[in-house]
C-alpha cells in the first residue's frame, strides 16, 4: 500500500489540513468557499464531538489519506434513518489533490468510508456528484453506488436550495 493509500480518522488537530483541502476542492471547481481557517474551525468543531465517543449518530467523521500533509479527504455525516433501524451516511465530500489522483487514494478513502459506515450501523450511504465529473462517477459506480432508483431506470436527482 502506498503512502497515499494509508487512511486514518482525523482528529481536531487535523483541522488546518482539512480546511485547506476543502478550500482547494471548492476553488478547483469555482465554487464559493470560506477561507481555509474558517473551514478548519468549523470542521474541528464538528469532529470534536465525534472524538468523545464511538457513537456516530448525528456526527461528522473525517477520513484523511496520506501522511503530512494529507493528500485526500472524505467527510461523512451520520444521521438516524427514517425507513430503517440503521443510520444513513452522507458522503459530504471526497477529494484528492489533483497531482495524486489515479494512484488509489480516492478508492482507499471510499472503501474505508464504506467500511466505517457499516461498522457504525449505517445501512445506506449517499453522495451528490456533478454529471460532468465522470471520473468520480466511475469510481462510485465501481464500488457499488448507483444513480438509478429501484432498478426501474429512472434517474435519481439531488436538489438543493440555499436558505
Amino acid at each position: 500500500m502506498s503512502a497515499g493509500q494509508v487512511v486514518r480518522r482525523a482528529t481536531t488537530g487535523d483541522g488546518p489540513a482539512i480546511g485547506q483541502l476543502l478550500f482547494d476542492f471548492n476553488r478547483e471547481f469555482d465554487e464559493p468557499t470560506p477561507a481555509p481557517g474558517v473551514l478548519a474551525e468549523r470542521i474541528s468543531s464538528l469532529i470534536g464531538d465525534a472524538e468523545l465517543d464511538d457513537d456516530v449518530a448525528d456526527r461528522t467523521v473525517v477520513l484523511l489519506a496520506g501522511d503530512a500533509p494529507p493528500i485526500g479527504v472524505a467527510v461523512l455525516r451520520f444521521r438516524p434513518a427514517i425507513w430503517s433501524a440503521g443510520l444513513e451516511c452522507y458522503l459530504a465530500e471526497l477529494y484528492v489533490v489533483p497531482e495524486r489522483r489515479g494512484q488509489g487514494a480516492g478508492r482507499a478513502l471510499l472503501e474505508h468510508a464504506v467500511r466505517l459506515a457499516r461498522e457504525h450501523g449505517a445501512d445506506t450511504m449517499d453522495i451528490g456528484v456533478d454529471e460532468s465529473d465522470t471520473v468520480a462517477r466511475r469510481l462510485y459506480e465501481r464500488l457499488g453506488f448507483s444513480n438509478r432508483s429501484n432498478g426501474d431506470g429512472d434517474l435519481m436527482y439531488v436538489y438543493e436550495r440555499a436558505l
